[in-house]
């Protein structure tokens, strides 16, 4: 997978024929703001290249394969962000593609000047990629755990 900056994009564009579109689109899919599936497009292309399987990322993020599967293909919407930090930890996602996954997916960025995001943004720098021991790093630092079972992803 490789990020493109929109300055990338529009010099490519100005090269592409109506026939070369197809192309363009499928190469591009992650980079894509406006494709309603481009958080899974992300997360997929994502996972391919680290080689790590939706079912691990599942199992780290303690999520039933099931929801997790509805929540990474977009067929259910969460409004829990903790959720989506949780399924990117699980995914080894470093602080820019943790970043790229939340916006994708509709909500804020970590935020440098949120205590607790800044938690999480030093966990992730130091390749801290368990849930459980993130969790616990934010609770030593008296923040709440990231929200994660069922009974509390939309509350």
């Amino acid at each position: 997978m490789n990020e493109k900056k929109t300055e990338e994009l529009n010099q490519i564009l100005q090269e592409v024929k109506l026939s070369g579109l197809p192309e363009y689109m499928k190469e591009n899919r992650s980079c894509m703001k406006d494709a309603k599936r481009s958080f899974y497009y992300y997360m997929k292309d994502l996972l391919d290249q680290k080689g790590i399987r939706l079912k691990d990322v599942y199992m780290m993020a303690d999520v039933s394969e099931s929801y997790g599967g509805q929540i990474i293909r977009m067929n259910e919407h969460t409004q829990n962000r903790d959720l989506i930090i949780r399924l990117c930890v699980a995914a080894h996602c470093n602080w820019q593609e943790m970043n790229r996954a939340l916006k994708l997916y509709g909500f804020n960025e970590l935020y440098a000047k949120n205590s607790r995001d800044a938690c999480i943004i030093v966990a992730l720098n130091e390749r801290i990629f368990d849930p459980a021991r993130l969790d616990e790093i934010l609770m030593e630092h008296h923040f709440e755990p990231l929200k994660c079972n069922m009974n509390q992803q939309e509350s």
